[in-house]
């Protein structure tokens, strides 16, 4: 599998194996194991927490449901969890906005330009079937380069059963 093809099938279903916004961390962990902890996304508390499987960063809230995943592309090879990808898990990266795009037409994956995003130095797309986002830094002179890809929070609030868990 290349990396485009995680990427597009990414954009085409909202999920990376058992990893898709909502799902519960203990499946998530029980299929890819134990991950590199990179620790909490607040002052006020352990909760969330950001955890990661190589390149695939994903944080994860109180209730122990994943919040919302990224896929940091901006290194020169990108890693992601064997289990879901196969192979090695280790693909170059260094991916143009033309190689993203013609990449979603082939498959079939229908992606707009996403506005909010797209400022200064940088322009983005989001992917329509997942709202799958892919954030491109433009270097000065040169095309649009892949930084990030990353799929949308499942907008959940969990305060309200929080009640009884560390925070």
């Amino acid at each position: 599998m290349e990396i485009l093809d995680v990427l597009t099938d990414v954009a085409k279903t909202g999920r990376l194996g058992p990893v898709f916004s909502g799902a519960d961390w203990s499946d998530v962990t029980a299929a890819l194991g134990e991950p590199w902890d990179i620790g909490t996304m607040s002052r006020k508390g352990t909760w969330p927490r950001l955890f990661a499987y190589g390149d695939l960063e994903l944080s994860v809230c109180r209730c122990r449901k994943v919040s919302l995943i990224c896929i940091q592309t901006w290194r020169d090879i990108v890693e992601l969890p064997q289990p879901v990808v196969g192979g090695t898990g280790i693909f170059p990266s260094r991916l143009t906005y033309a190689d993203v795009v013609s990449a979603l037409d082939k498959a079939g994956c229908p992606w707009q330009p996403y506005p909010p995003l797209t400022f200064g130095d940088q322009c983005s797309l989001v992917a329509t079937p997942s709202g799958a986002n892919f954030t491109f830094e433009i270097p000065q002179g040169g095309e649009p380069v892949l930084n990030v890809a990353g799929l949308p929070g499942d907008g959940h609030d969990c305060s309200a059963q929080t009640a009884g868990r560390d925070h």
